[in-house]
């Protein structure tokens, strides 16, 4: 038996429906100076950028970014450059550079660069814009997704499985499309295991600000919830260290962050953004990549997977990800975008 999961279906199910959609957060990633380096090969002309939001040193979203550009440079012989701490504002300004500087493909890195992208690629035609997390598509835009629902519906069970309040939180930087997903898969996940489970989501405006993320922990565990699904940069570890501190449980994202806060990371859903990126930097030097989204999921282990298991996770629990992750795969449930 197939199970399929529908937008508006979760839409009324989800828990705190005003809190869920509050005004979408623009305020910057990080308002800090941004700081531009590049590097070269022999790269027969070809070139690759990117423009992220926080620090190539996060040890989380913006390493991963940094990560993919600098595979490209190995595997393709590119030229390679990023610009760091690139404010919302900054955005349009940051993709015009790379393309006046003639790159053939331009990463934005993160949902929050959709709006810039369409502002900005029309006016290059010979420079392909990929929104990383984004929504968009164009003649000389793509979109790479990860599939955020499917890694978040096997934390949702586990999250399920573990908490004796009953009560789930969710935090992450900024609320766009690829946020609801990943709250919306785990609420899914959550709710197949106990359907009166209720989900918190705060979403603190800002994905570095590691005082935010303390801040926004502690007041769930406040109210709570002793199970946190984050998804942060530089302030993902703050999260983490304070649910450690205080008892409860979370989740690591993009890396494996189990040993961040190995008492209290359950699991961590990994996305190997480094592989995906350098994936479709391939396409675009075969003149292969198409104006369409992109979205990759666990039939992709090495770049969508779970990470290692926190020793708090019974061997019962594991064997039902384990064995809903197949099913995921062999598509007996599927998730409506």
């Amino acid at each position: 038996m197939v199970i399929n999961f529908g937008r508006r279906e979760f839409l009324l199910a989800l828990y705190g429906s005003a809190s869920f959609g509050t005004t979408f957060l623009l305020k910057a990633c990080s308002n800090q100076q941004t700081t531009t380096s590049t590097t070269a090969t022999n790269s027969e002309n070809f070139k690759v950028a990117i423009a992220l939001p926080g620090v190539i040193s996060d040890q989380a979203w913006n390493q991963s970014g940094y990560e993919g550009v600098q595979l490209a440079k190995q595997k393709l012989g590119a030229e390679t450059a990023y610009v760091e701490q690139v404010a919302q504002a900054d955005q349009a300004e940051a993709l015009l550079d790379f393309a006046r500087k003639g790159y053939n493909v331009v990463f934005a890195h993160g949902g929050q660069f959709d709006a810039a992208i369409e502002q900005v690629a029309p006016q290059f035609p010979n420079t392909f814009f990929v929104a990383v997390n984004g929504a968009i598509k164009g003649e000389n835009i793509a979109a790479l997704r990860i599939d955020h629902m499917q890694a978040s519906y096997l934390c949702g069970i586990i999250g399920a499985s573990i908490t004796k309040s009953n009560k789930l939180a969710y935090i992450a930087g900024q609320e766009f499309e690829a946020t609801q997903q990943e709250l919306r898969g785990l609420e899914l996940g959550a709710k197949s295991v106990k359907p009166n489970i209720q989900i918190t989501p705060t979403f603190t405006g800002d994905w570095n600000d590691v005082a935010k993320g303390k801040e926004a922990t502690l007041a769930l565990i406040s109210s709570g919830a002793d199970v946190i699904y984050q998804w942060l940069d530089n302030a993902s570890a703050s999260v983490l260290q304070a649910a450690s501190d205080k008892g409860v449980y979370a989740f690591g994202n993009t890396k494996d962050q189990l040993e961040v806060a190995p008492k209290s990371v359950l699991t961590s859903a990994v996305k190997r953004m480094d592989l995906a990126i350098a994936y479709l930097a391939e396409l675009a030097k075969q003149k292969q990549l198409k104006g369409q989204i992109y979205s990759i999921g666990l039939e992709r282990p090495d770049i969508l997977s779970l990470g290692k298991f926190g020793a708090m996770v019974p061997e019962t629990v594991k064997q039902k990800v384990l064995n809903t992750k197949q099913d995921i795969i062999a598509k007996k449930i599927t998730f409506e975008k």
